[in-house]
This record gives C-alpha cells, sequence and structure tokens, in this order.
C-alpha cells in the first residue's frame, strides 16, 4: 500500500450523536486513515482536538476492542478510576466489554492529537456513562435508545 497522504484526506467534523449531545463535539475533527488505506478490519484514525475541545460523550463498547495513543500535545483521559494526564506516546487500551467509560479531553491552550484503533464488529453497542444515552450500530447505521431500550428522541435531555 503506498503512502497515505495525510493532506488528500478529507477531514471529517461534527459526530452522529444526537441533539443535543452532538453539539458537545465542537472542536473535534478526524482524518480516516484505516479507510483512506482499505482496511476494512479495523479502524485508525488521527482525532484533533482543540483546546476545550473533548473526543467523545464518556463511552464503553460491548464488543469492539479500543486503542488510543497521544501524538501531540497534552490530553486528559477521563474514565471510572477519574483523569490521568496523557502526553505524547502515552497510550491506554480499552478492551471489549469492560464497563469503563472513557473519553479524552483537551485542557490545555493549544491544540492536541491522538491516533485511535479500534476493532469494527459487525454489530456493536457503546454505553454512555454519564447519560441516559445507547447507541447500536449495524449494518451502516446508528440507534440510539436509551440505557433500558426505549427510544430516544432528538433533544431528549437523556
Amino acid at each position: 500500500m503506498p503512502k497515505i497522504d495525510l493532506a488528500s484526506l478529507p477531514v471529517r467534523t461534527g459526530s452522529i450523536y444526537p441533539a443535543p449531545y452532538a453539539a458537545q463535539m465542537a472542536g473535534r475533527s478526524s482524518l480516516r486513515l484505516g479507510q483512506a488505506g482499505g482496511l476494512t478490519q479495523f479502524g485508525v484514525n488521527l482525532v484533533t482536538l482543540e483546546p476545550g475541545a473533548r473526543s467523545s460523550m464518556r463511552h464503553w463498547h460491548r464488543h469492539e476492542d479500543e486503542f488510543v495513543m497521544v501524538t501531540e500535545g497534552a490530553l486528559v483521559l477521563v474514565e471510572d478510576a477519574g483523569e490521568i494526564p496523557m502526553g505524547p506516546g502515552d497510550c491506554a487500551a480499552f478492551p471489549a466489554g469492560v464497563a469503563n467509560g472513557h473519553c479524552l479531553v483537551n485542557r490545555s491552550d493549544t491544540l492536541a492529537r491522538f491516533l485511535v484503533v479500534g476493532t469494527k464488529a459487525p454489530r456493536e453497542e457503546a454505553t454512555y456513562s454519564d447519560i441516559d444515552l445507547k447507541v447500536t450500530l449495524a449494518d451502516g447505521g446508528a440507534t440510539f435508545t436509551r440505557k433500558d431500550g426505549t427510544p430516544y428522541r432528538d433533544g431528549d435531555d437523556g
């Protein structure tokens, strides 16, 4: 596979989250490196967080492993056990099925980047630790529900 030209990749912004959570992803962007390289068994993304931005709502995956490595700047890993400062070269791993809600937050005054690698299960469920929200990913789509399985409507406070 030839070298991936990062400058030629589309920058993805926004989120699949329903309202009001989608707005909380302002300042987050990513490059889908694995997709650009034709990978199908796992995803690889380079995520950029502007000052004050967060990677996601705090969550955990039922079927997919997730691995992150900070490549630039200073981030804070927020997980069930508390907050852990992370800098370039620092890594964290989140095995599938372990209910340890996590996200990364940029509390610095400069941008930060991290690489995230995750498996691609045919059907995935992610649970959001701090809000009453769960997502099921299957057949290329996302379905959001409350944790008890009842439908979630955009704008519900979760």
